[in-house]
């Protein structure tokens, strides 16, 4: 089975569209969302309507709950506040319904995937994993990891393969899973990338050869500049995209 996996679209309909088509050369059987499908952007509705028609599962991300009333977010900086503000108006009553109802993991045990946003030591807490010290609060947790474990919320790309008393950060390329190790990746961002690459992020598991790919799309960044600033939300937003930070 080829298993598509996204996260952190942030309401980039154009990202998500090219993401979506790199998906289409691909022959996935199924796909999954990390979460944070709104936050950011600049086309929150367009881009909950996408998510909940192609993924067969998605996350709650701290953005999702935030929006959807599921979290205090009142020690948000000022301009993530009025992003989130400004989505939660501008949602339809079914995608705020959906946001409402997402879960905060999702198991795959055909796959021995685990499937959340970010950490899912304290899952409620959206804690990031992008250091090996961070990975290492999860060797606890061993035994209710998967095989692989694919988080998103820090919207890097990130490796770590684990044991039952080390953790190991390995390159931000395609592997081969060891059956005798798991492994949590952080499978990047499709709406605003903060890894000095502004491509849109996407991954793909093969379950049957145990293989997992990272993968970039090129997309429309200058459109998706000018969405963030028509909803009026802050021009950061819109700038950072063609930076990849």
């Amino acid at each position: 089975m080829r298993i598509g996996i996204f996260s952190d679209t942030h309401g980039n309909l154009e990202a998500l569209n090219a993401v979506l088509e790199g998906f289409r050369h691909e022959k996935i059987d199924r796909f999954y969302c990390l979460g944070d499908t709104v936050g950011y952007g600049g086309s929150p509705n367009e881009c909950c309507e996408i998510v909940r028609k192609v993924a067969l599962g998605t996350i709650l991300g701290n953005h999702d709950a935030a929006v959807a009333g599921r979290m205090d977010y009142s020690y948000y900086y000022d301009a993530a506040r009025h992003a989130l503000d400004v989505h939660a108006r501008a949602l339809t009553a079914e995608n705020m319904a959906w946001l409402k109802s997402l879960p905060y993991e999702i198991r795959v045990p055909e796959a021995e995937l685990l499937l959340c946003h970010g950490s899912p030591v304290r899952i409620e807490e959206f804690e990031y994993i992008f250091a090996p010290e961070q990975a290492r609060d999860c060797l606890p947790i061993w035994d209710r990891l998967g095989h692989l474990t694919l988080i998103g919320h820090s919207h890097l790309c990130k490796v770590f393969a684990l044991t039952p008393t080390s953790v190991e950060e390995l390159p931000p390329q395609g592997f081969t899973l060891d059956k005798n190790r798991k492994y949590i990746v952080s499978v990047g961002s499709v709406g605003q990338p903060r890894d000095f690459d502004n491509r849109a992020s996407y991954v793909i598991f093969d379950s049957e050869a145990k293989r997992f790919e990272f993968k970039r799309a090129e997309y429309d960044v200058e459109t998706s500049h000018e969405r963030v600033l028509k909803l009026d939300l802050e021009k950061n937003f819109a700038q950072r995209l063609f930076l990849g930070v």
